[in-house]
């Protein structure tokens, strides 16, 4: 029998050379070198979630169950067993057949652990049935896939051997400390690396070789006293304390925050976001490395709360507390990660016991669920079928925007039995004149969301309230790009002028639908911004400038900036998304072949990635070649069936080559198939519509009506199709309501 520490070494002995020279390089010490001076944090780190992030798999570290268990899904009857001392599972393979794989890895603790099989050419695969760490009887203990309602076959995008599904690039730099990827974009292989397998002392304070340095005096030390040898001093909380204000009852911080470096720290891995590097450099500016996603429809409902899984930093950074300067390490242990204090002790460090801890506040018996101040503020949501996590908003529950909106409210996560109405009574009756919180955007992003008359007017009140969380404006300004008219370019001039970089980001992806002209105007300034995604995201709406019209010292800041987006994107080489985006910045520059190449390696990347069938097709339709992008969708409709967006692309490109039966046939599948997208709607009504079947199309119409009411393109169109019809009644009745609207 192999000791934990022999099995550990050999498991990685694939990586040595290479981790090795890259640790050297990089200046990486390892945790051993930590420990002499930083006992105690090494010990309260020890068993967190962040050193057993990932764990190669051993008896120590496996919590499932491989005594040949099994689980049967959909047809398909998973094995797990042990072969001497390895890890093994039977399951559904790439080609759909049951073959055999070695668990290399153990990925998380719990209340699940994923685990890790590799593939040729360095890749590894996250498996998707994962083992439920929770006892028995909270109904742990069990095998259970990660799609428990959904079939995933083989060819499915969210099969477990797919992209999707891929370690290097999903999950890889969040679980290692100094973790490369090191993707081969000719080869296309990877050779990942890193310097330690977890999450250590060096994920967030940097390379350690200076510091350790300093702290042993060693030649030149005095020159790092002042951030003693670390790439990031992690200092802001240093002679900080919070009191409470004797006349408002609320807590104080006794110095402002004036920088925001520990939480875009955590932020990297803590946020829902897209790479703009190979590596993150420790104290640059999270923009400088990420794309932090807004508050997109897809990932946040309309009030702000969480959605899809998004990990935390976007919801944060909607909150009061971070507004007053309450940082991760104010609640939580930076070590252990656990909160510095058990249930309501944590909030009770700022917020008066004797206001806030009672009955009279929170209107439950002490102790209930009701009392507990993040079942109420923080409402948590479940992710991958057992992991609840909590909104880190921090909000006033609002029980009435359930009603009008459809959000989510802390007050019926527990009152399951109960409707929204009966909640929003309970809290009007408790707290007279309805607080409404600090988040008091929800109503605005619905409204850009529906197509609302009014959308322009309020998305620009929005951007233009300081006071509101800087992520909920910069979301109205990208949300503008819709909405945009003389009246509202000023907001965009706003979000240029603004000091945080995430405003600046969304004002320019606003500026697209403008003019050349008016867009050089606004954004060739920020082709030099500090911030290396605004820098980009300025190229990106520069691309179709001509460059020999523009001044040397223009162009030069122009064709960096766009050089700094193109290595941006091969750095995520691997991904189709990152090469469809290659494609459409050639397309803009006129590089049509470049751009179609770049669309052709994105769909040999995933076969099953639409936006790269759909691109190509429309670079096909920009040469003439309308049989080429008819050819090309229908390929993308063999490759992912069903598929609404390849269905409305394929209904525009037969309705150019005026056949229309096809056509209509073809936009009523994508209407659908996405039967939120009031878009696919709208075309397909429009369609109908010309093809003489005027009735069929108000039904349609109708029916979009009556899911988005204060849709004002839906609403004209109603207007106009009954009028022709000769149902002068029913037109002023919607004509009266677009203008009540």
């Amino acid at each position: 029998m192999y000791s934990t520490i022999t099995i550990f070494l050999s498991s990685l002995v694939v990586f040595q050379a290479a981790i090795a020279g890259q640790q050297g390089a990089a200046g990486y010490v390892g945790r051993s070198a930590c420990t002499e001076c930083h006992e105690n944090q090494v010990a309260q780190w020890a068993g967190s979630h962040h050193d057993l992030a990932m764990q190669p798999a051993t008896t120590d570290t496996v919590r499932g169950d491989f005594n040949d268990a099994s689980l049967t899904r959909f047809g398909v009857t998973s094995s797990f067993y042990k072969t001497g001392d390895r890890f093994m599972v039977r399951t559904e393979g790439p080609d759909g057949t049951l073959q055999d794989y070695e668990i290399k890895y153990t990925f998380g603790i719990t209340p699940l652990q994923q685990y890790l099989i590799e593939f040729p050419g360095g890749r590894m695969q996250a498996l998707s049935l994962a083992w439920d760490s929770r006892l028995k009887v909270q109904g742990g203990q069990r095998w259970f896939h990660l799609y428990p309602d959904e079939k995933i076959a083989h060819d499915d995008e969210l099969h477990w051997t797919k992209p999707s599904q891929n370690w290097n690039y999903m999950c890889a730099e969040c679980h290692s400390t100094h973790l490369r990827k090191n993707y081969d974009a000719v080869k296309r292989t990877f050779t990942t690396t890193w310097s330690e397998i977890d999450v250590s002392c060096e994920a967030c304070h940097g390379s350690g070789a200076a510091h350790l340095a300093w702290a042993k005096k060693a030649p030149g030390w005095e020159g790092r006293e002042a951030d003693k040898g670390l790439a990031l001093l992690l200092d802001e909380r240093k002679g900080v304390h919070w009191t409470i204000d004797s006349e408002t009852g609320k807590p104080m911080r006794s110095k402002p925050l004036s920088t925001d470096k520990e939480i875009q720290m955590c932020a990297r891995c803590h946020s829902r976001r897209s790479p703009l590097s190979d590596g993150y450099v420790h104290g640059e500016d999270f923009l400088d490395h990420y794309l932090l996603r807004l508050l997109d429809e897809d990932m946040y409902f309309p009030d702000g709360q969480i959605r899809d899984e998004v990990y935390i930093y976007g919801s944060f950074l909607q909150s009061k507390m971070y507004r007053a300067g309450v940082t991760c390490s104010d609640c939580h242990d930076p070590h252990s990660m656990e909160p510095k204090i058990p249930g309501n002790g944590v909030c009770l460090q700022c917020h008066q016991a004797g206001k806030y801890d009672s009955s009279s506040h929170h209107f439950h018996k002490p102790g209930d669920t009701g009392g507990s101040c993040v079942e109420c503020h923080m409402p948590p949501r479940t992710y991958m079928v057992v992991d609840p996590r909590h909104d880190h908003s921090i909000r006033i529950p609002r029980p009435d925007l359930s009603e009008s909106l459809g959000a989510p409210n802390a007050c019926n996560n527990c009152h399951g039995d109960k409707d929204s109405k009966w909640a929003a009574d309970h809290f009007k009756n408790w707290y007279p004149g309805q607080p409404e919180g600090y988040q008091r955007y929800a109503g605005v992003l619905a409204a850009a969301r529906n197509g609302h008359p009014d959308a322009e007017q309020i998305l620009a009140a929005l951007i233009r309230d300081a006071d509101m969380p800087d992520i909920a404006r910069a979301t109205a300004l990208s949300a503008m790009a819709s909405h945009l008219s003389r009246d509202s370019l000023d907001t965009l001039q706003i979000g240029i002028a603004d000091d945080n970089p995430m405003l600046r980001v969304a004002a320019i992806e606003a500026m697209r639908p403008l003019s050349p002209a008016m867009r050089a105007r606004m954004a060739f300034p920020l082709l030099e911004d500090p911030v290396r995604a605004v820098r980009m995201e300025a190229a990106v709406a520069l691309a179709d400038i001509p460059r020999g019209e523009l001044p040397e010292k223009l162009r030069m800041a122009l064709e960096k900036a766009t050089t700094e987006y193109i290595e941006a994107q091969q750095s995520s080489a691997e991904r189709p998304e990152a090469q469809a985006k290659l494609g459409n910045l050639f397309a803009a520059q006129g590089r049509i072949s470049d751009a179609k190449a770049a669309c052709r390696t994105a769909i040999e990347l995933n076969p099953a990635f639409v936006p790269g069938y759909v691109n190509l097709a429309d670079l096909y339709r920009t040469q003439g070649d309308e049989a080429a992008a008819e050819r090309t969708l229908r390929q993308a409709l063999a490759a992912s069936p069903g598929n609404a967006v390849a269905h409305h692309a394929l209904g525009l490109s037969l309705v150019r080559q005026k056949r229309s039966k096809e056509a209509v046939e073809e936009l009523r599948l994508a209407s659908t198939g996405a039967p939120d997208n009031v878009r696919y709607v709208y075309v397909y009504a429009v369609a109908l519509n010309s093809t003489a079947q005027h009735q069929q199309a108000v039904m349609v119409l109708q029916g979009a009506h009556n899911r988005f009411p204060d849709n004002a393109s839906i609403l004209n169109a109603l207007v106009a199709f009954h009028r022709d019809l000769g149902n002068e009644k029913a037109a002023r009745s919607y004509a009266r309501k677009l203008r009540e609207l």
